[in-house]
């Protein structure tokens, strides 16, 4: 085990119910449990937030999750001590946590995906916490604590989005939608692979932003309605779009069907936008498209560690808002978030 002191308690937050953000609940003395044979403990540095954390207090949250859950699925930190049979870390291993704890490669199945972090099984917003060896990965040695804790849920997304069915391709065309986490990864992630980039936003201060990130088309779709034919006109041969994106959901699906390429795929992502609004296109829209319209989530370990070579080979720096919450302000970060007042993701630091 090493010769570091081993914590007997941790600050942590749980879920406690789904009233709102009063049902995060805060223990400064939680009991931290005998490490098994083949888990690791993980002193945690930096957490990050995503929409999923922000629905599962509220009750909205579509997939498996368990009353008085530690939150949050992102996480870095420091391996401070590991059971007998571990081989994969030693004392003093940086590592990142994966979403789905069990999802190692392959497609998803029902085992893998109620193994999710955050939901099911103890998250990140605490100062310690044990896992399974196999459910981190070593973290990018290019990146901080707060950057590094930004990768294991919409980064890992866009990669799959693009790498999970048909890989991208040099001078192929992706369509990204606003300026949440995964989107911003999606651009980073097309340009190093050599991809033209149109993008959608709602103001020209966001645009700018994306316009440096290096999307090569930017539009307004408050100004730009009918936003899908006007992507697909900046298409080689007005043909349309290879990679769709997909976080708004119904309201937004019509554009992409609209934007997207014979054979083309887009990703279905999140709902953004609200399950309400403009009657949804069905399935008769995808059979005129002649596309692939894919449901997923998040990604695997083998795509974690793909993604994060491809990182570190392209010096991709992840897009971390500049207002940094502590982790006794757990609260406060989720209301800054459900506000809207973030640009990039949301970190807490954890001291």
């Amino acid at each position: 085990m090493g010769d570091i002191s081993i914590p007997k308690t941790s600050k942590t937050w749980t879920v406690e119910g789904h009233d709102g953000f009063s049902s995060l609940k805060f223990n400064k003395e939680a009991p931290l449990p005998e490490l098994s044979d083949n888990e690791v403990l993980v002193k945690f540095h930096a957490a990050s937030l995503n929409y999923r954390d922000l629905i599962i207090p509220k009750g909205k949250y579509p997939f498996p999750q368990k009353n008085g859950v530690v939150p949050a699925s992102d996480g870095a930190g420091e391996v401070i001590a590991v059971g007998s049979k571990v081989t994969r870390f030693k004392p003093g291993a940086k590592v990142v946590t994966l979403f789905n704890q069990t999802h190692l490669g392959g497609s998803l199945n029902p085992q893998t995906s109620a193994s999710g972090l955050g939901g099911v099984i103890d998250g990140a917003l605490r100062q310690y916490g044990t896992f399974n060896e196999n459910g981190l990965v070593d973290m990018p040695p290019s990146l901080s604590w707060l950057e590094a804790a930004t990768l294991p849920c919409a980064a890992l997304t866009a990669w799959n989005a693009l790498y999970g069915l048909k890989p991208l391709q040099p001078g192929q065309v992706v369509l990204t939608q606003g300026t949440g986490g995964v989107s911003i990864f999606a651009v980073q992630f097309a340009k190093a692979a050599g991809a033209t980039v149109i993008a959608t936003t709602s103001s020209k201060e966001k645009a700018d932003v994306l316009k440096k990130l290096g999307a090569d088309h930017v539009l307004n779709y408050k100004e730009d309605p009918n936003w899908g034919e006007n992507a697909k006109k900046l298409t080689p041969g007005q043909e349309g779009v290879d990679h769709i994106l997909e976080v708004g959901g119904p309201t937004t699906m019509k554009q992409s069907l609209n934007a997207v390429k014979i054979d083309g795929v887009i990703s279905i992502i999140g709902f953004l936008g609200g399950v309400k609004g403009e009657e949804a296109p069905g399935f008769l829209d995808c059979l005129m498209r002649i596309c692939t319209v894919r449901g997923l989530l998040v990604g695997n370990r083998v795509q974690f560690e793909e993604m994060n070579k491809a990182i570190e080979a392209n010096k991709i720096k992840p897009v971390v808002d500049e207002k940094v919450f502590t982790l006794e302000e757990v609260k406060e970060a989720y209301q800054y978030m459900w506000d809207q007042k973030h640009f990039g993701k949301l970190t807490i630091k954890i001291e």
